[in-house]
């Protein structure tokens, strides 16, 4: 098999067009290989593997440009937002490092330019011109863009962008952000949708044209990517009139070569997300493999936290739960890759896993909870999920423990009934010591002795609520009247309440270690009533 040449800065530039980035400053040729993307941030230590892009968030001026082409001599480019202030310095620091500095349109999102880029550079699409076409998605894009003189893109049945073609600058508003986003937005799937374009799209085995009721946005040609009756996905492109037929028989005889190469990418893709969450799974168990199995996965060994995440709620679907975990892990490996090149994670049954190393500085697990943060922010919408963060792990040997906090901190979180939330294992030590000592309780068959025993059975037999007066009244540290609001009764019928759950429960409410054992059995026994 023939190795490709990775890609160029130039390619990239080419293939993207100038609605997404564009030339600020060059140092000459644009050449220079391109090996990844890294994500600035003014609070982290900055590490720039060489051959990267950095993208320069919230740098604007000329000074801190400078500033940040001194730190990063061995990048490749630098994109910051536009308009880029470009003086005699900046191109003198421009020439000197080598690293160009590009611009990016202000509609486009970070978070959705490092996307974009990732995929280009994971999927390998950014071959030189004149190789063979079909090595992959993107080379296919391009090919089929060529054969029928318009700008494509390949989409799964979720209308999730897979690959994009060239000249995704001459297209309109609705083809930019789709690529930008890697998504077809919102609003356009239910206008598709309403007009019945994927009723048709899906029934047909011929291409279609489609005519959108929208001024701003030019028409399409689709065809359905499929193998036998399996719906793998879709091709697009952009027109401004019918298809020819010979046309039509190009786009049709390239969607049976998109398939194929969807039906290998998926079998490869699922092997290597086994391969990666059994090399993952050994990193977390420790042991005497672990070292082993960090390396091959090219991922940090000291001073890292592992994160613990997890959808809330149980699908009705399980096929469609599995893939809505998948996606949502692809998504956290995305964002922890983001900030840190040596960063991994995989899907381990229903969790998944992300090792992150921090660099040196206090405070790693604060700093890995605001990571887990910003992330759920970014997936809400789509995602309602919980995530647990465990200590620091100073060495290999440590991870394992780190993944026993974010297991336990991810299940303080689940118990608590709550979504969208992050935190880290030394936030929530006790309540998670409480869940451990009732997994104690319930596995040896132990149940509430003494008073609070005492005043479960009366209220079982009297259809009375003492154990809940309890509860109420050592929730508002003694405070009658607070406490009888809380459970919606005058403050003289909740005194006589106390009065008799003393007398039945034989409880000294001014021992304070009577008060704590009982309110120990409550939270580990749960307020029963």
């Amino acid at each position: 098999m023939k190795n490709r040449p990775r890609a160029s800065l130039g390619r990239i530039l080419h293939d993207l067009g100038t609605t997404v980035l564009d030339v600020a400053a060059s140092p000459g040729s644009l050449d220079a290989e391109v090996t990844g993307v890294h994500i600035y941030d003014p609070l982290d230590e900055l590490i720039v593997p060489s051959g990267a892009i950095l993208l320069a968030v919230g740098v604007q001026g000329a000074d801190d440009i400078c500033a940040l082409l001194a730190r990063a001599p061995h990048a490749t480019g630098m994109v910051v937002k536009l308009p880029v202030d470009v003086d005699e310095r900046v191109r003198a620091a421009v020439l000197e490092t080598g690293v160009a500095v590009l611009g990016l349109t202000r509609a486009a999102s970070w978070a959705q330019v490092a996307a974009l880029l990732r995929s280009l550079l994971a999927e390998g699409d950014l071959a030189e011109p004149g190789e063979g076409a079909y090595g992959d998605l993107f080379s296919l894009a391009n090919a089929v863009c060529a054969l029928l003189d318009a700008p494509v893109t390949i989409e799964d049945r979720s209308s999730r962008v897979l690959a994009f073609s060239g000249r995704q600058d001459e297209t309109d508003p609705g083809r930019v952000e789709t690529v930008l986003g890697l998504q077809v937005p919102e609003r356009y799937l239910r206008q598709l949708d309403a007009q019945g374009v994927f009723k048709r799209l899906y029934q047909s085995h011929e291409p279609i044209h489609i005519e959108l009721d929208d001024d701003d946005i030019v028409n399409r040609a689709a065809m359905a990517v499929r193998v036998g009756d399996e719906i793998l996905g879709s091709i697009w492109a952009v027109v401004h009139e019918p298809l020819s037929p010979q046309r039509q028989r190009a786009l049709a005889d390239a969607a049976k070569i998109v398939a194929l190469q969807l039906l290998r990418e998926r079998a490869g893709a699922d092997t290597q997300r086994r391969l990666r969450a059994d090399l993952l799974s050994t990193v977390l168990a420790g042991g005497a493999d672990a070292a082993e199995a960090a390396g091959r996965l090219g991922i940090a060994t000291t001073r890292l936290c592992v994160l613990a995440a997890q959808l809330a709620g149980v699908p009705a679907d399980p096929a469609q739960g599995e893939s809505d975990r998948q996606r949502f892990c692809d998504a956290l490996a995305l964002h922890v890759a983001a900030i840190h090149p040596k960063a991994a994670a995989a899907l381990v049954g229903s969790v998944a896993y992300a090792v992150l190393p921090l660099a040196a500085g206090g405070d790693e697990e604060a700093r890995a909870v605001r990571v887990a943060e910003s992330f759920l922010a970014r997936v809400g919408p789509r995602h309602a999920a919980n995530i647990g963060v465990g200590r620091l792990a100073l060495s290999l040997a440590q991870v394992a423990r780190s993944r026993a906090d974010a297991d336990r901190a991810l299940r303080v979180l689940r118990a608590g009934g709550t979504a969208g939330q992050a935190a880290g294992y030394t936030q929530v030590h006790f309540e998670s010591l409480l869940l451990q000592v009732a997994d104690v309780a319930t596995a040896e068959d132990q149940a509430p002795t003494g008073p609070y025993q005492r005043l479960l059975d009366h209220d079982a037999e009297h259809g009375t609520e003492l154990a809940a007066t309890l509860g109420a009244y050592l929730d508002a540290f003694g405070d009658v009247n607070q406490a009888a609001a809380r459970v919606h009764v005058h403050a003289n019928t909740f005194r006589y309440r106390l009065k008799r759950l003393v007398e039945i429960s034989g409880l000294d409410l001014a021992d304070p270690d009577a008060r704590l054992t009982v309110m120990l059995q409550m939270r580990i026994f749960g307020r029963q009533h």
